[in-house]
């Protein structure tokens, strides 16, 4: 079964707990934005109950009031990216309230996010990508347990980009080794058709026969893809613990779970794929989240330059 979209302890202002349905019911967002959101209102709402004893409403909040918010997140300590989430959150309730609720004016408008430096995603490049696939075929090759389950995870992570909680919520159903592409259910539950490559199809039909006996095991979960020895479906924590491991063949410092999907959009544009095919493939609502990967390729050629060519 898969994991419940409830929010647990609604917050007590209705409002927000009105904003939260709508999100989870009409906008389907993911568990964790639901969750951060949540987290973000809570402590909003607290703020005010401090700062006004109690007595206020969203319509009567102004400019300095999400300006004192703000504050007090900073003088806790909290990184830019958290504070602008948490504008973020913030804002995307008043436009609820404006349009669902009937709020005439917003304090919105004159808060601004912290400016965000832009940081390149860690992506392995093509040797280090080869190491650590050859590791994981040697393991697989072996009698170590999980080892074909592990190296198929790694290829369908590669070949297909997928996100971390697209591939831990794979059913079987989504997989199509026929036609070799998998269904996605991506952020918003947006659905996408991923192509799978052959060595990943390939890892895929070998992990299945071994899958076989964990899908009959007592209290198993016969519809997911990627079981673990009780034959449960992998916790998001149990394929990051995989994935790290494979990726320590390289020395895995600053590369994490979602770096194979990095790694898989810079080397399709490094080898001349169009941005908007990459940007489906990915699953982006926005083109320019995908365009930060062609920062990426063009940082990687300007190391080649110099490192190449004689007056650098």
């Amino acid at each position: 079964m898969r994991p419940s979209r409830r929010v647990a302890e609604p917050p007590s202002r209705p409002e927000v707990r009105a904003f939260l349905e709508h999100l989870e019911k009409e906008r389907q967002v993911s568990v964790h934005t639901l969750r951060a959101y949540r987290r973000d209102l809570e402590a909003f709402t607290a703020f005010l109950d401090r700062h006004t004893g109690g007595d206020w409403d969203f319509g009567r909040v102004d400019r300095l009031g999400v300006r004192g918010f703000l504050g007090e997140l900073q003088r806790r300590g909290l990184a830019k990216r958290s504070l602008a989430r948490a504008l973020s959150a913030v804002r995307t309730l008043y436009r609820f309230l404006q349009a669902h609720h009937g709020l005439e004016k917003s304090p919105m408008r004159s808060a601004k996010a912290p400016r965000l430096g832009r940081t390149l995603p860690a992506y392995l490049d093509r040797e280090r990508t080869e190491r650590v696939f050859a590791a994981a075929e040697a393991r697989a090759s072996g009698e170590e347990p999980g080892g074909l389950r592990d190296l198929a995870m790694l290829e369908l992570f590669y070949s297909s980009g997928l996100r971390l909680s697209e591939l831990v919520g794979l059913d079987l159903y989504d997989l199509d080794l026929l036609s070799d592409q998998v269904k996605v259910r991506g952020k918003g539950r947006k659905e996408r058709l991923v192509p799978v490559g052959s060595r990943a199809s390939r890892a895929l039909r070998h992990y299945l026969e071994e899958r076989e006996p964990l899908a009959h095991l007592p209290g198993a979960d016969r519809q997911a893809v990627f079981l673990s020895r009780r034959g449960k479906r992998l916790a998001p924590r149990s394929v990051q613990r995989i994935v790290h491991r494979a990726l320590d063949v390289v020395g895995g410092e600053g590369l994490k779970t979602h770096s194979l999907r990095h790694t898989f959009a810079t080397h399709l544009l490094d080898a001349g794929a169009d941005l908007r095919a990459v940007q489906e493939l990915l699953g982006h609502a926005s083109l320019s989240t995908t365009q930060i990967y062609t920062h990426t390729s063009v940082e990687r050629l300007k190391k080649v330059y110099q490192q190449a060519h004689p007056r650098a």
